[in-house]
């Protein structure tokens, strides 16, 4: 497993923008890295993926448009760019990190990542 730290959350009103980050301690060799959320009560929720080696991303439905994943390879780090930010985006974030190779769906079930760093707070105020 790859420990993971997340950073970059705060407080922002709505309508703003924040920009997470999520580095790796050692180089990434895995398949793919995604964000989750998780709010009180809730599950944990998909916000988009990255396979590690190759352009593919997704993105889940609450958040395609307005998120966006990239990747730094060569400094072991992925980030969310997250802009028109809405008071139900309020969550913790989380990075995590898969080892096993899948379709794209796949990368959606938190239950396809080994790897996860402890979250970032992120709340959007009205």
């Amino acid at each position: 497993q790859v420990h993971l730290v997340e950073s970059g959350g705060g407080l922002v009103q709505a309508g703003g923008s924040l920009r997470l980050s999520c580095e790796a301690s050692v180089p990434f060799r895995g398949s793919a890295m995604g964000w989750f959320r998780q709010s009180p009560g809730k599950e944990r929720e998909f916000v988009a993926f990255t396979r590690r080696t190759v352009g593919t991303t997704g993105y889940g439905a609450s958040v395609k448009g307005r998120f966006h994943i990239s990747k730094d390879n060569a400094n072991n780090a992925i980030y969310l760019q997250m802009s028109s930010l809405k008071p139900e985006d309020t969550a913790i974030y989380f990075c995590a990190a898969s080892d096993r190779y899948l379709a794209t769906a796949g990368y959606r079930d938190p239950a396809s990542y080994a790897s996860w760093g402890q979250g970032t707070q992120v709340t959007v105020s009205s």
